[in-house]
């Protein structure tokens, strides 16, 4: 991954995103390129700096593991 992709990510949208299940405040990770919502145990990926909040594109993870 390159590094102008893992900075396109604005993190200050963090203050105001919230996990679209839960309701729960989402961390960076930046080197996956996904918000993490702790408390649903889920990763939404972030394509060209933009967080893709969809249930149907969140990967477990479980999956990692």
């Amino acid at each position: 991954m390159s590094e102008r992709a893992a900075a396109a990510f604005d993190t200050k949208l963090l203050e105001i995103l919230v996990a679209p299940g839960t309701h729960a405040p989402l961390r960076y990770d930046a080197a996956a390129q996904e918000l993490i919502d702790d408390k649903a145990g889920l990763a939404y990926p972030i394509r060209d700096g933009i967080p893709i909040m969809l249930a149907d594109e969140a990967r477990s993870l479980e999956d990692k593991a």
